[in-house]
């Protein structure tokens, strides 16, 4: 079954990494946490995935602020400062012999912490918060990226902000997950989801946008969480005066659109070839192409 943009192919190098567990470098078949943790029992956290790119992690200071902000939002104390975070994600990498190794991916997990019992005020947590660092070398699919993938739109909405805010990268992604069952059971990639007032938001594990007689088309923002990628693609369409918007648009405006892309920090720039049977593009069209060459240019400007 295709996993959509996340689709990857299996390294056995993985069955012997080092995963950090609250500073502790522990091997993946012996790395475990407390059934009483707050993000296993509650999904009572925030995460961030990484992608490391010549030894350094790509965009590391907005991934910690987005990471920060949002254990600030739910009052969780993280524990650690920003550069002793830092210094445990070069520490992992380091264990693992990482540093020179292409097509490695961090997912970085922070929770609440281990509770007294199974209920989720957070008065009954009892230890300060779990970290959790998983290196693994994972690369996107080359065929992803150049041939794209199919998207269906589903019935589930993204949330309105009073029930569960969207911005943030919480743990509890049971939303989404319900989107991406009903996608693949559909026989697509990945879901394309509307926000409540029926406009297009966001897929359940990227960001999507369309190109229109050479404009490029993103959702407001409103109703999905802020994509490091999605605002950098955004940056490097500014740089090179490609009109770019922020802006409601329906699907309507998606089935006439001349191309459609998705984006996320695993697999970077992905075009999307078919949303809901409607034909866009074999494979990536120009802007696509444009696009996924500038956004590579912009993370080699960074980790230099």
């Amino acid at each position: 079954m295709a996993q959509g943009t996340h689709d990857f192919a299996p390294d056995p190098r993985n069955e012997n990494v080092l995963i950090n567990i609250n500073g502790d470098l522990i091997p993946r078949p012996e790395a475990t946490i407390s059934v009483f943790d707050s993000g296993f029992m509650l999904g009572d956290g925030v995460w961030e995935g990484l992608r490391v790119h010549k030894g350094r992690i790509a965009f590391l200071n907005a991934h910690l602020d987005r990471l920060f902000e949002g254990a600030k939002a739910i009052a969780m104390d993280a524990g650690l400062t920003r550069d002793e975070l830092t210094a445990r994600l070069d520490a992992t990498i380091d264990a693992n012999g990482m540093r020179d190794a292409e097509g490695v991916h961090i997912r970085l997990m922070v929770t609440r912490g281990i509770r007294s019992t199974p209920y989720q005020d957070p008065r009954v947590v009892i230890s300060p918060a779990t970290i959790v660092i998983i290196p693994e070398y994972k690369a996107p699919l080359p065929a992803t990226i150049e041939t794209g993938i199919r998207l269906f739109t589903v019935h589930v909405r993204r949330g309105d902000p009073a029930v569960q805010d969207q911005k943030l990268n919480s743990h509890s992604k049971l939303n989404c997950i319900t989107a991406c069952i009903q996608a693949t059971q559909a026989g697509a990639d990945e879901a394309l989801m509307l926000d409540p007032h029926g406009f297009v938001a966001t897929c359940n594990s990227t960001h999507f946008f369309i190109v229109r007689k050479g404009e490029v088309w993103t959702s407001s923002g409103d109703y999905c969480l802020g994509g490091i990628t999605r605002s950098n693609v955004i940056q490097v369409c500014k740089e090179e005066g490609i009109p770019v918007f922020e802006k409601n648009f329906s699907l309507t405006d998606v089935y006439g659109a001349d191309e459609a892309f998705v984006t996320g920090t695993f697999a970077g720039v992905v075009p999307v070839t078919e949303v809901d049977g409607r034909f866009l593009t074999e494979g990536r069209g120009p802007m696509v192409e444009r696009l996924q060459g500038l956004y590579k240019a912009l993370v080699e400007r960074d980790v230099a």
